[in-house]
C-alpha cells in the first residue's frame, strides 16, 4: 500500500513530494499524536532504506570519526524518550493568505503533532566522537532524500549548544514503535522547540564544522523577512534563519462553518510555546471583544510538549467568531492580526486563531 492510500484520511497539499495534515478534530483527539494522524512534510522523494545495512557517519571537527548502525546506537548509548512537538514553520500559513498571497503549501493549523520520540542523545554521540564542546561550532545534517527538482540531498544544521542540549535526539522510534518511512525511518534528528526543518529525516551523515550548513535548505530557505520584501528582492543573507518557534494556539473543535446548538458548547484546541510554559489560554465568542479563560491540560515533565485546552461557551443564536490566544510564562501573548507578521513565505503564522460558527 502506497503512502497516499495509507494516509487517505489526511488533507493532502501535494502528492509529489507528499505533504499532508490531519483534520483538527483527529489531531485534538489524543495528547500523543498517532503516526497515522501526524502531518507529513517532504521536500523530495521518500527514500527506501534498508535498516539492517544502514550506517550513520559522524565526520568533521571530531577526533574520532564514527560509522554507526542502529544496533550500535542502541548498544553504545543510553536510550531516552522525549515528549515533544514537531511543527512545520509554515503551520497556519493559510491564515496569512487573507492578507496577501504567500508561497508554499496552504497549511491549516494541522502541520503539527506531539509524540514520544525515542533514541539516543545527539550530545552523547558527539562526545564519543571527540567534539570540543567549548568551540563555536555547528552540527550539519545531510540526508538520503533528494530535494524535488534539484540534484542535492536535503540538509540543515543547528548550533552546537542546541546539539548538545539533553532534549536533542537521534530518534529511531515514535510513540514506542519504529519510525514509519514517511517520518524518517530508520533514523531522524529531533530538535525540540525548533521548527521541523531542523529535525531532518533519513539521516545519512552528521558533520561538525565551523559554519552553518551550506545546503540551500539551510543557506537560502526557511528565512523570515519583513513584509516589504518580495520573492524577487529577498536576499537570503539578510533573512532571519528560522529556528525557535513562536507562541501559538489553535481552535481544533468546532470546525470553521460548524452549525452548533444554542447554549453550552465545548471549544477545544492546543497551545505551544517552545520550551516555555503556556500559562493561560483566553477564548472569545465575539471576535475578541470579551474573553473567558480556558482549562489547561499539560504534562509538567514534558516542557517541549503542547498544552491542550478546553472551555464551555454559552452561545446565543446567530453567528459567532470564536477566537483563541495563548500566554506564556514570560507574560507574552500572540499578535491579534495576521497583518502584524505577514511575510511572503507565510512563515511563523501566530496571530489569534479565528473560527466562524453559527448557533441555532
Amino acid at each position: 500500500m502506497n503512502l497516499s492510500e495509507r494516509k487517505k484520511h489526511l488533507i493532502v497539499h501535494g502528492e509529489a513530494p507528499y505533504n499532508a495534515e490531519p483534520a483538527l478534530d483527529r489531531l485534538r483527539a489524543a495528547f500523543r499524536t498517532d503516526a497515522d494522524d501526524f502531518y507529513v512534510r517532504s521536500h523530495g522523494n521518500l527514500p527506501e532504506i534498508d535498516g539492517g545495512s544502514y550506517r550513520l557517519a559522524i565526520r568533521g571537527s571530531v577526533s574520532t570519526p564514527l560509522d554507526l548502525s542502529i544496533a550500535d546506537l542502541k548498544a553504545r548509548f543510553d536510550i531516552v524518550t522525549v515528549t515533544a512537538v514537531m511543527q512545520c514553520a509554515g503551520n497556519r500559513r493559510y491564515d496569512m493568505q487573507a492578507v496577501a498571497p504567500v508561497s508554499g503549501d496552504p497549511w491549516a493549523p494541522g502541520a503539527i503533532g506531539n509524540a514520544d520520540w525515542t533514541g539516543v542523545r545527539l550530545a552523547d554521540v558527539l562526545s564519543a566522537a571527540g567534539i570540543d564542546e567549548n568551540a563555536d561550532l555547528h552540527v550539519a545534517f545531510e540526508c538520503h532524500d533528494i530535494v524535488e527538482g534539484e540534484d542535492y540531498p536535503y540538509g540543515a544544521s543547528i548550533g552546537l549548544s542546541k546539539a548538545m542540549a539533553p532534549e536533542t535526539l537521534l530518534a529511531f522510534a515514535m510513540n514506542g514503535k519504529p519510525l514509519e518511512p514517511e517520518h524518517g525511518f530508520p533514523l531522524r534528528a529531533v530538535v525540540p522547540g525548533f521548527a521541523g526543518v531542523r529535525s531532518p529525516k533519513w539521516l545519512a551523515s552528521i558533520t561538525v564544522q565551523d559554519q552553518p550548513s551550506a545546503n540551500p535548505m539551510q543557506a537560502d530557505d526557511y528565512k523570515l523577512f519583513p513584509p516589504d520584501v518580495t520573492e524577487e528582492t529577498a536576499d537570503p543573507a539578510k533573512g532571519h534563519t528560522i529556528e525557535t518557534m513562536p507562541l501559538n494556539a489553535a481552535i481544533c473543535e468546532p470546525s470553521p462553518g460548524a452549525k452548533l446548538k444554542v447554549g453550552h458548547n465545548t471549544v477545544r484546541g492546543y497551545a505551544v510555546a517552545g520550551d516555555r510554559n503556556v500559562v493561560r489560554v483566553d477564548v472569545s465568542c465575539d471576535g475578541g471583544r470579551s474573553w473567558s479563560q480556558a482549562q489547561l491540560e499539560a504534562e509538567a515533565k514534558s516542557p517541549f510538549a503542547w498544552t491542550f485546552w478546553s472551555i464551555e461557551l454559552d452561545l446565543n443564536p446567530g453567528e459567532h467568531e470564536l477566537v483563541a490566544r495563548a500566554w506564556d510564562e514570560a507574560g507574552q501573548t500572540q499578535p491579534s492580526q495576521p497583518d502584524d507578521t505577514w511575510n511572503y513565505k507565510g512563515y511563523l503564522m501566530a496571530s489569534w486563531h479565528r473560527v466562524r460558527v453559527t448557533a441555532d
